[in-house]
């Protein structure tokens, strides 16, 4: 028996070689060193901050405080000049002086202003007080009087605001509009006075009394002698239909007009005086 060799060749792997990096031409760059401060850790001054801050706020404050106390006497004088300004037709010079004499002893800055303003609108015939200092040792007082427009009841006089004031005088202003009503309606009275007196001055009529009835109903008289009933409601409304009717009819018999009844819905009744008017025997509702 014959035997046959057979020959097996294997293939040895090669070992991979790494690539090869390219050989650098030319000029090669240095990198310097960061210096050695920049790589130490910086140390941490937040909290020395959060302590010097107050200290120097406290120490500034200090500071100010006694240069103001040392600078305080020479800043501090006693008031020279007192000045008043302002139209005055009710009040003199020589009161409001002697309201505020008490204040004017204080320095200039230890002047009590608002104390001083109070006690000047505490004067009946003031109505608004404005005070201030003017450097450096001067007081400027600038008022604003009430003006009368009307009498509020027996006892106080009211300004175009429709607010109360009762000055000792008074009694000295009887030929001023009589007003009356409650208390707390003494604005809508002025109010209601303004209006009706701008609509009844062109037809010729004057109110000398205006008064709000304890259940709102309102009640005229006019310097021409005629008494207006009004009622509460629609008082505008009412007061055109009487300038309307008026001047129709009612005009050329004006001094033989007692009343005027203006509480009909659409019309109104008149009041003659005695003797009657031969035209106008009865009261009648003008329609």
């Amino acid at each position: 028996m014959s035997m046959s060799l057979r020959h097996h060749q294997y293939a040895v792997p090669e070992r991979s070689t790494p690539p090869r990096r390219p050989e650098q031409r030319g000029a090669s760059r240095l990198v310097a060193k960061e210096p050695l401060s920049l790589r130490l850790p910086k140390p941490d001054f937040s909290p020395l901050k959060r302590l010097i801050w107050p200290v120097l706020l406290l120490v500034l404050g200090v500071a100010a405080y006694e240069g103001a106390q040392r600078a305080l006497p020479y800043v501090d004088r006693p008031i020279s000049k007192v000045s008043v300004d302002g139209e005055l037709s009710y009040i003199s010079q020589q009161a409001v002086q002697q309201r505020i004499a008490p204040y004017i002893q204080a320095s200039f800055l230890q002047i009590n202003l608002s104390g001083m303003r109070q006690e000047l609108e505490q004067m009946p015939w003031i109505a608004h007080a404005e005070v201030r200092r003017v450097w450096p040792d001067q007081i400027m007082i600038r008022l604003e009087e009430q003006l009368p427009v009307a009498r509020w009841g027996d006892e106080a006089l009211l300004n175009n605001a429709g607010h109360a004031f009762a000055p000792r005088e008074s009694a000295n202003y009887q030929h001023l509009p009589r007003l009356a009503g409650p208390q707390r309606a003494q604005r809508q009275v002025m109010q209601q006075y303004q209006v009706l007196s701008q609509m009844l001055r062109p037809l010729g009529f004057s109110i000398i009394a205006l008064e709000m009835r304890e259940r709102g109903s309102w009640y005229l008289r006019t310097a021409q002698g005629i008494d207006l009933l009004l009622g509460r409601d629609h008082i505008v409304d009412k007061m055109r239909r009487f300038a309307a009717i008026y001047e129709k009819a009612l005009k050329a018999q004006q001094p033989n007009i007692a009343r005027i009844d203006l509480r009909y819905p659409n019309g109104l009744a008149v009041a003659w005086r005695e003797p009657v008017a031969p035209t106008a025997a009865k009261a009648a509702a003008v329609q």
